[in-house]
């Protein structure tokens, strides 16, 4: 358990050393000279934690933001928060998680290897999410020690090689098949909001292609848009909450100018980090492809997308929370708990919607298919409550799409019993892969 554990804590855990390993692994299989394998290691890892570096000043700055609308519009309930629920369920379950989280790993690379999906999955965050959401849920119905582990461990490993294969033919349109793949747990949520940019935004112009005179022409740039959409946001929540929140002991409406400011520069900080991770990553896969698993791809956090549109990840991000929002209203005559928009999922997984909207429908696609993904991580969270014991008390959950629907799956088989889990888990896996497999095939016959 103490290797599983270190694997976990100080590898799979930790997203810039496991693309770096990936790097280095898929370097010295092109028989790269020293010097270029450790170029390119490093210059991987160092992308991923220019990235992380974006990422969590996004939170941030996000943060505050939370509590303003709390504030602001007095509401009380369950803000869906991935880290915080973690920190809960890790105190019960830490053992059982980093056993699911390292032997689903390993099921990834074997599907992968086995199967036409050849989806190698890279965001170590969410392998470990889903591992606690697996862990919790299959605990919680009874199921515990080995059985718990395989069970969950093998969830995992479909989940994260089916999931970015099912999403990649509308990921090579964002991308321009730029040799990565989506690795990212609210897949279900792109995959609708690509559907309803499908059907509905025919005709539409692209987020990226908004025509404005000379005097409007600094809006064309993406991160001085955004910087301008956050700070009119922050502001304007600050005034209605007042002076005495979240100052600093400064003045409150040029704490909230900083803040919008910072999330601008945040945005350009994850843009550059991308950049420097596909400059390494892609090249450093084709060694893997050729070498180990033939025709790998590796499967990448959602910010690897945002260069491609970066409009749309703001427009998406905006409409998601809208469609959170509604969803909210919901939660009452559904009879489910009261779901409160959390700015940080919103952000991350309404902005990816958007691009993903933005690329088959336009800006329709982006606004449309970004609210459809803000009504599915509001509703899916709060479904997912039912199976998860006693941390469906506490005030937070997970709140993106797959780690809310294999959760609830993996909750109803492990309701099953044990032999009903396994024979529900192999089934479940046959299924996935299976039309993952199918997808990967019909795309690979239209190239």
């Amino acid at each position: 358990m103490s290797v599983i554990k270190f694997i976990v804590d100080e590898i799979l855990s930790k997203p810039a050393l496991l693309v770096g390993l990936m790097a280095l692994i898929g370097l010295i299989a092109l028989k790269k000279s020293f010097s270029e394998v450790l170029t390119g290691t490093l210059k991987t890892i160092i992308g991923f934690l220019i990235l992380i570096a974006g990422a969590t000043l996004v939170i941030g700055t996000l943060t505050p933001l939370d509590d303003l609308i709390q504030q602001v519009f007095h509401l009380h309930g369950v803000v869906p928060t991935n880290d915080a629920i973690v920190a809960l369920a890790l105190q019960s379950f830490g053992k059982q998680v980093a056993a699911i989280m390292a032997l689903g790993f390993l099921f990834n690379l074997v599907f992968a290897w086995i199967t036409p999906a050849k989806y190698v999955f890279l965001t170590g965050h969410h392998l470990l999410y889903l591992a606690t959401v697996l862990a919790v849920v299959i605990g919680t119905a009874g199921i515990k020690g080995a059985n718990q582990i395989i069970i969950g461990a093998i969830m995992l490993g479909t989940v994260a090689t089916a999931m970015p294969a099912l999403v990649h033919p509308f990921t090579k349109r964002v991308t321009n098949d730029a040799g990565f793949a989506l690795g990212h747990l609210n897949t279900l949520g792109y995959i609708m909001s690509a559907l309803v940019g499908k059907w509905l935004g025919k005709g539409s112009k692209s987020t990226e292609e908004i025509e404005l005179s000379e005097k409007w022409n600094f809006l064309k740039e993406p991160i001085v848009t955004t910087s301008i959409v956050m700070i009119i946001i922050y502001v304007a929540l600050s005034i209605l909450a007042g002076p005495t929140v979240y100052s600093n002991g400064g003045n409150y409406i040029m704490y909230a100018l900083m803040q919008g400011l910072t999330f601008g520069a945040s945005i350009a900080i994850i843009i550059y980090g991308v950049r420097m991770i596909l400059g390494e990553i892609v090249p450093a896969f084709q060694g893997i492809a050729l070498k180990i698993i033939p025709n790998a791809i590796p499967a990448l956090d959602c910010p690897t997308v945002f260069p491609f549109a970066p409009t749309a990840v703001i427009v998406g991000f905006l409409s998601s929370v809208v469609g959170g929002i509604v969803g909210m209203f919901l939660m009452g005559p559904l009879g489910l708990a009261l779901i409160i928009p959390g700015m940080i999922p919103h952000f991350f997984d309404g902005g990816t919607a958007g691009v993903y909207g933005n690329a088959t429908g336009g800006r329709r696609g982006a606004i449309l298919g970004a609210f459809v993904n803000g009504i599915l991580i509001t509703v899916l969270p709060a479904l997912l409550l039912a199976y998860m014991g006693t941390l469906g008390l506490a005030n937070t959950t997970f709140g993106d799409t797959d780690f809310c629907w294999s959760g609830i799956v993996g909750g109803l088989i492990s309701r099953m019993g044990i032999v009903g889990a396994y024979i529900g888990t192999i089934i479940f896996a046959v299924v996935l892969l299976g039309l993952a497999s199918y997808v990967t095939i019909k795309l690979n016959q239209s190239k």
